[in-house]
């Protein structure tokens, strides 16, 4: 059985800006990556049903995201 478990908002009373440049969806369908102007990534879930829950923002980098590659073996 899958469980979900919620994003935590650690930024206060409101989210970080996050304005898509980049957008890409794995291989399973199941995540959706987007990168923004602001220099973040963000994880998305996306269920069988097409809703999209927030999973995750990653911060850090210092100009803007703007495209996404899978890292291949």
């Amino acid at each position: 059985m899958k469980t979900s478990v919620p994003a935590v908002a650690v930024w206060g009373r409101t989210a970080p800006s996050h304005s898509i440049t980049a957008v890409m969806i794995t291989d399973d369908q199941q995540t959706i990556v987007t990168g923004s102007q602001e220099g973040q990534i963000c994880l998305w879930d996306l269920s069988s049903d097409l809703q999209i829950s927030s999973k995750e923002i990653l911060f850090g980098h210092t100009a803007s995201v703007t495209c996404l590659a899978r890292a291949r073996e």
